[in-house]
């Protein structure tokens, strides 16, 4: 009869556990499956530091973007497309990416694509930590629409871009760009356009926003590489408007909330110079991304990756093929691009099973005039950077001989 008793007053076990369940897991807010995946990446996207007793998944992960402009000297600016530099603020948008649009206020929310991104968190944090030297290598096209004598053709322009930035005393950082840089007729009717007109060695094609083009001559054939010192006083790169030494960059922060926090600190700092009168979001986006390719802490690239999960306006769509034909998720910036080709949309490319970057490209969302009578359509991408290698290395990279600086 005691032991009825004290079981009698025991509480609950069941209405402690219901008492102590979280309202995202409510079996009654869980009904509608849309609701339900939704506060599910709620949950897995709050910093690790705030879940006690709920882990998250591991789930397929996906990783990030950026390979850059190379600005006067010594000085890699700090765009969206390629690594970024100490930065240069004249070269801070990229040539294609200049007057973006305001983003669309239709919701546009991907779950699974975002649980996706969400994971690659688990993944970075696992990545190794630290080396002599970090080192990327990226291809990149661009394409262009010529007319000559009344007649348009596309052209296209590859190169090759090997960047090892040194970490430790007395290493170096040199960026060889233009490594088999090759412009071309992009299709053999382009090709055949450009013998009719006369095999011309340069041709003209139209750069800046679509309502102010001008003209720039672009050299058929090949080009010699160049190579360039990156490290300016011990900065290596720029974040936002900042250039910054190895050191800043290893005492980011690496919760999700701390980095975003910092993120918007720089946007309001520096606004008026990189990325002036941007989107918030994308440039958000262009930063977290940046950072990713940079040797920071893997917590400092898990938690750029939960800034970019995090950001309105910014659409996750899984299992796309970058421009080389290699699956990933793809990552698409808010707003649109107006360029002489047309409209653009610009989306990174990662890869689900490594968390590595594959490709950040510029894609035709609605081709111009011009372009189309080129025979560019809408969906074609138009400008790419595809990173083949991103990691550390404990040996500098060669210079070819034909390699000017």
């Amino acid at each position: 009869m005691k032991n009825a008793q004290d079981r009698s007053k025991r509480p609950d076990v069941m209405k402690v556990l219901a008492g102590a369940r979280p309202d995202e897991l409510d079996p009654a807010r869980l009904t509608d499956p849309v609701r339900q995946r939704r506060d599910f990446v709620r949950i897995v996207s709050e910093p690790a530091n705030s879940r006690v007793t709920r882990r998250s998944p591991r789930l397929r992960p996906l990783g990030a973007v950026a390979l850059a402009a190379v600005a006067a000297c010594v000085v890699v600016s700090a765009g969206s497309f390629g690594p970024q530099g100490p930065a240069d603020q004249s070269g801070a948008q990229p040539r294609a990416a200049v007057g973006a649009q305001p983003p669309s206020t239709a919701k546009d929310v991907q779950v699974d694509g975002r649980i996706e991104l969400l994971s690659a968190a688990e993944k970075a944090a696992a990545s190794p930590a630290e080396g002599t030297y970090w080192q990327t290598t990226t291809l990149s096209r661009h394409l262009d629409v010529a007319e000559v004598s009344g007649r348009l053709f596309t052209v296209r322009s590859t190169s090759t871009d090997a960047w090892s930035v040194g970490v430790r005393p007395g290493a170096k950082s040199l960026m060889v760009s233009g490594l088999d840089a090759r412009t071309e007729p992009r299709t053999a009717a382009d090709a055949a356009v450009w013998k009719a007109v006369g095999s011309p060695r340069t041709v003209p094609v139209k750069i800046g926003q679509s309502t102010g083009a001008h003209s720039a001559a672009v050299t058929m054939g090949t080009e010699r590489p160049t190579v360039m010192r990156t490290d300016v006083g011990g900065k290596i790169y720029a974040v936002g408007p900042d250039n910054v030494s190895y050191e800043d960059l290893r005492a980011l922060p690496t919760t999700g909330d701390g980095l975003r926090r910092h993120l918007e600190e720089l946007y309001a700092r520096g606004n008026g110079t990189e990325g002036a009168g941007s989107d918030r979001s994308a440039w958000m986006l262009r930063q977290a991304g940046n950072l990713v390719t940079m040797p920071v802490k893997p917590g400092v690239r898990a938690a750029a990756y939960r800034v970019m999960a995090g950001l309105p306006g910014v659409r996750v769509v899984g299992h796309v093929s970058d421009a080389l034909g290699r699956e990933g998720v793809g990552v698409e910036f808010p707003g649109t691009y107006r360029t002489p080709l047309g409209t653009t949309k610009q989306r990174l490319v990662v890869d689900p099973a490594t968390g590595d970057l594959l490709s950040d490209e510029l894609r035709l969302a609605v081709p111009s005039a011009r372009a189309e009578a080129a025979g560019l359509k809408a969906g074609t991408v138009v400008d790419y950077q595809a990173t083949s290698r991103m990691g550390w290395g404990e040996h500098q990279i060669t210079v070819p001989k034909n390699a000017h600086s």
